[in-house]
């Protein structure tokens, strides 16, 4: 759908455009040869990666503080047909990412529909869906104090069901836990991950109840930046949050390991409170400093982050769809002949780059129209 765009939060379209920008760029490396910074921790453990998609709920969640005066004038049912209308197209739009090209072709080259029955069910899209959804709900439903406690609640229910529910005597084991039990009980491996070699969903069904937090205490901190956000006092108390939250995600490591994979409870908190201290030193910059010009890039992300996440994860499909020579894909021919003579590390970074920045073409192409593709 495309509208005319409303008075905007600068440092949130910079902040979302940020995230998308690195999301792109860890996302679509030319080849295994990639930097470790950009791969997320193998299983325990935290990289620059493992923060961007965290980030993303985050800034959902500012978003919504910015919403919702406007949802306080419609009536219930507009307002619950707007989150579950939004909540619907996330996820189908996440699913048909994974269902496409929709077509595959047999050993006698005849054309087959994709089975449905090997179609991932969850990912990136389908957790932002349904994080959203019940978020709005608890912000809709409750009182900011009530929406605080629920969120610890979860934390602290999510910490327990994972130490309890997994095998002896790792629970926390990849294939021993309880969000991997409960997502081969309820979808099977057919419609899981495979990435790691294995059917895992490391966007699962259990862990993607304390993602919701993510959302939630980013609508937290959007709410206090819009009341205190441009004020000295406000940025040092922002600041001290993330300050403090960083360390009780880092001591809270020490009992439930930050896990991007699981989502881990000190996952959550460790990440709220870097993304506390980043886009306060967005706010600074821009805001306090009246620096600007740099913003520009970012926030063409920033205004279209949903159509240009789905452009880059769908052209990288038709990429490895296409191929130049027999067996190869246009993926892996534009990194071998061209990108590889850079070396086998850097070439595979500026393969991404260059992918981001197509795709950032795109968006500011969409920008120049005054384009916004809304859900």
């Amino acid at each position: 759908m495309t509208i005319a765009p409303k008075q905007r939060f600068l440092a949130l379209d910079v902040f979302r455009g940020m995230t998308i920008c690195f999301m792109i760029i860890v996302n679509t490396s030319g080849s295994k040869f990639t930097y470790s910074p950009l791969e997320h921790a193998h299983w325990h453990g935290f990289t620059p990666t493992d923060l961007v998609f965290p980030s993303f709920l985050f800034a959902v969640g500012n978003a919504m503080s910015f919403v919702m005066a406007k949802w306080n004038t419609l009536s219930q049912a507009e307002v619950l047909g707007k989150i579950f209308k939004r909540t619907a197209i996330i996820f189908l739009c996440g699913f048909l990412l994974y269902w496409f090209p929709f077509i595959s072709m047999d050993k006698a080259n005849h054309l087959l529909i994709s089975p449905l029955s090997h179609t991932r069910i969850l990912g990136v899209l389908q957790r932002i869906a349904l994080a959203y959804c019940i978020a709005s709900l608890l912000i809709y439903y409750f009182k900011p104090g009530t929406v605080i406690s629920i969120s610890i609640a979860i934390l602290l229910l999510y910490w327990a069901l994972m130490l309890w529910g997994g095998d002896a005597p790792d629970p926390l084991a990849m294939t021993g836990n309880l969000g991997y039990k409960l997502d081969m009980w309820l979808m099977g491996p057919n419609h899981m991950y495979h990435g790691e070699g294995l059917a895992f969903d490391p966007e699962g069904w259990l862990s993607t109840l304390p993602s919701v937090v993510n959302v939630t205490l980013g609508f937290m901190v959007g709410k206090f930046i819009q009341e205190k956000g441009k004020t000295f006092e406000g940025l040092a108390k922002l600041l001290l949050l993330g300050f403090c939250l960083i360390v009780i995600g880092y001591f809270w490591d020490l009992s439930f390991p930050i896990n991007k994979k699981l989502w881990t409870s000190s996952f959550v908190v460790y990440t709220v409170g870097l993304d506390c201290v980043i886009i306060a030193a967005v706010i600074y910059v821009v805001d306090f400093l009246g620096r600007t010009r740099w913003t520009k890039f970012f926030t063409v992300f920033g205004k279209n982050p949903l159509f240009i996440y789905l452009l880059s994860e769908v052209g990288a499909t038709v990429l490895y769809i296409i191929q130049p020579e027999p067996g190869v894909p246009l993926y892996s021919w534009l990194y071998t002949h061209i990108f590889q003579h850079a070396g086998l590390y850097l070439g595979s970074l500026l393969f991404a780059i260059s992918w981001m920045l197509f795709c950032w073409i795109i968006g500011y192409i969409l920008d120049k129209r005054k384009i916004y593709v809304r859900v």
